[in-house]
């Protein structure tokens, strides 16, 4: 007899292509994965993926069953969301993502209040590079500094963030001050491709200091800030983050970096389940008030 939860697993490594990342998704170990595949194929009497050197592909009928099985995904999220959708009560749990320096900057103050007035919710704060599925029901609210053109979506721009370079004290005065002018020969870079840096952050720092070379590179914001800190380089960061850090100096640059916009995203169908609208708006109002710091040329008056 099938067991419907097996397409879960089925679906996953579909997706991924690899075991190990079906288990990482699932939060199981990887045997358990390959079990439940063997169990899935066993009741269908068919192999669904085949194993290549690319990783697993689906055969014709693993094409036909992933099919059939997102569709009854899609089905049962949709079920969830408008029966959760129903309830009008100011209680339970709201889940909120986004990346890892503006959850313990900026959101985790906002949030922090909002037991003075519901204490029934509860805030489960998810930091997390990745951008976690809205529609997948990973989280419920996404604050995001990318904006999403997915249709079932709400998106609402809540201000933006300013950037600028920065070192420390120590490596100026071990390296020098960047000449901007001959391309910053002799510089260090610390580059980073990360939660609050896109593409523009980067070509902003390549084309201002093309001569300089990187000594450290990183996923993550908070690593960066901490490596300029320690004189690794000069560092695109926040400025919101790296002006609270007397160990490190903002630069006088000849263009200034691109800002990043601030995205508020919640799924069109838990826009209107009142726990969730407390908290966008929590969130709206919170940001809002911050504009000033996170981009002082936002300047918010309403």
């Amino acid at each position: 007899m099938l067991d419907w939860d097996d397409l879960r697993f089925f679906l996953a490594v579909a997706r991924h292509g690899s075991l190990t990342a079906a288990a990482k998704e699932l939060l199981v170990a990887q045997s358990t994965v390959g079990r439940r595949l063997a169990s899935l194929e066993a009741s269908l009497g068919v192999r669904l993926l085949n194993r290549t050197p690319d990783g697993y592909v689906p055969t014709l009928a693993g094409q036909d069953v992933q099919e059939k099985a997102e569709r009854l995904e899609a089905e049962a999220l949709t079920l969830e969301r408008n029966v959760g959708g129903r309830d009008l009560r100011l209680a339970g749990l709201v889940r909120v993502t986004c990346a890892e320096t503006l959850a313990t900057q900026i959101l985790t103050p906002c949030l922090a209040t909002l037991h003075k007035q519901h204490p029934d919710i509860m805030i489960e704060l998810i930091p997390n590079a990745r951008e976690l599925s809205l529609s997948m029901r990973e989280a419920d609210v996404s604050v995001r500094l990318k904006r999403s053109d997915q249709h079932d979506l709400v998106v609402r721009s809540i201000g933006s963030v300013a950037f600028g370079l920065y070192a420390s004290p120590e490596y100026l005065k071990r390296s020098g001050e960047p000449d901007f002018e001959g391309g910053c020969p002799g510089q260090r870079l610390i580059t980073h491709q990360d939660e609050l840096r896109d593409a523009s952050q980067m070509s902003w720092l390549t084309n201002l200091a093309p001569r300089a070379r990187v000594s450290m590179h990183t996923s993550s914001h908070e690593a960066a800030v901490t490596a300029a800190l320690h004189g690794a380089g000069l560092a695109c960061l926040a400025r919101f983050r790296a002006d609270r850090e007397e160990g490190l100096t903002r630069l006088a640059v000849p263009t200034p970096a691109p800002s990043a916009g601030i995205w508020l995203v919640v799924h069109r169908d838990n826009r209107e389940t009142p726990r969730i609208r407390v908290v966008l708006t929590l969130i709206y109002d919170g940001v809002r008030r911050l504009g000033h710091q996170l981009n002082p040329s936002d300047a918010v008056t309403d």
